[in-house]
């Protein structure tokens, strides 16, 4: 009640002012003339002056970055020099007998883009890798995502059980975890191969299979963190939405399209991009489940096939000309990532 009668209503000042009848207006009022030299040295809002225009120090523009600065030097130490590097290198004809010095460097412009885009395994290795990735990164949400509702449903100690388990694989080292399931997928000592019953099966050897289960080893070690993300948001959503749409007789499977799904559209979005770009640049498990990139060479991904090239081959600038490819795809793949945050208003 204090508030609302501390505040005026419309029109009382103007009561106030003029209790009395109104003054007929007879002519329209004489413009009084400015005094000589007004609105010369006088300063107006917003165009200047104390009350308009101040320092970035006064505002405390330059406090932020006064902050980030530690990280923004060591950042550009660790990331921008070896861009830069990766970058030059690319445009350079730079093979072991340049990093001998038996050679002088030459530069060859785009003559290292111009041999790769020529090179008809590059377009292989990239569909590959595309496909390979793609089909990681689905297999990575759903699994997350799945047993992250599962969380939601299970009681506290099988809760605690699962957690303790996924952050185990998702703390497991890339080496350790391709050795481990190449013991478990060995042809001769594997349990796997004993269960199926496939005596001498080997997985490694094809070109599907191997993708497959390089696919698992991913997944695997991948899952945790859309595991824990997805539930953080589903405990962010209102308990009542979800009642709701229980009393209305909503599936499982409706719930999570119709309500929890576009609720943690933010969040997914985030995951996806991120699973995007690890999956996309994968090394260490194909690597070493396939040998180096399989027989012939027919489990190459990107990332192993600058490896070839640039140390296998000492070709380095070949080898930097696929590493900028990568990276300007990855480059891209994050700009939509902030052009969809855009759209859904979120600040960048």
């Amino acid at each position: 009640m204090s508030r609302m009668t501390d505040r005026p209503l419309p029109g009382a000042g103007v009561a106030q002012a003029a209790p009395g009848p109104l003054p007929t207006v007879v002519g329209p009022e004489p413009v009084k003339s400015a005094p000589s030299g007004a609105g010369r040295g006088t300063p107006r809002p917003g165009r200047g002056g104390p009350a308009g225009r101040r320092s970035p120090l006064a505002r405390g523009g330059w406090t932020p970055w006064l902050y980030l600065a530690p990280a923004l030097v060591v950042i550009g130490g660790l990331l921008v020099y070896p861009v830069y590097q990766l970058g030059l290198i690319s445009f350079l004809e730079y093979t072991q007998a340049q990093v001998s010095g038996g050679e002088p460097t030459s530069f060859q412009g785009f003559g290292n883009y111009a041999a790769l885009f020529r090179d008809e395994q590059f377009w292989q290795v990239l569909l590959a890798t595309v496909v390979f990735a793609g089909a990681c990164v689905v297999s990575t949400l759903a699994v997350g995502c799945a047993l992250a509702v599962l969380l939601t449903r299970v009681r506290a100690v099988p809760r605690l059980a699962l957690m303790l388990a996924a952050l185990g694989a998702w703390a497991t080292p890339a080496v350790t975890g391709s050795t481990v399931w190449l013991l478990l997928f060995d042809p001769d000592f594997g349990p796997v191969n004993r269960i199926l019953g496939l005596d001498d099966h080997s997985w490694t050897y094809g070109r599907y299979s191997a993708f497959a289960l390089v696919l698992l080893e991913v997944v695997w070690c991948s899952f945790p963190f859309v595991m824990v993300t997805v539930y953080a948001g589903i405990r962010a959503v209102p308990s009542e939405v979800l009642e709701a749409a229980s009393l209305d007789g909503a599936s499982q499977w409706r719930i999570w399209r119709s309500v929890l799904a576009p609720m943690l559209r933010p969040i997914l979005v985030v995951v996806t991009i991120q699973s995007v770009i690890w999956d996309f640049k994968v090394f260490t498990q194909i690597y070493v489940m396939t040998n180096g990139g399989g027989i012939a060479g027919q489990n190459l991904t990107l990332n192993v096939y600058a490896y070839q090239k640039a140390f296998a081959s000492s070709q380095y600038g070949l080898g930097s000309a696929i590493g900028v490819v990568m990276l300007l795809i990855l480059l891209a793949v994050t700009l939509v990532y902030l052009r969809l945050l855009r759209r859904q208003g979120e600040e960048l």
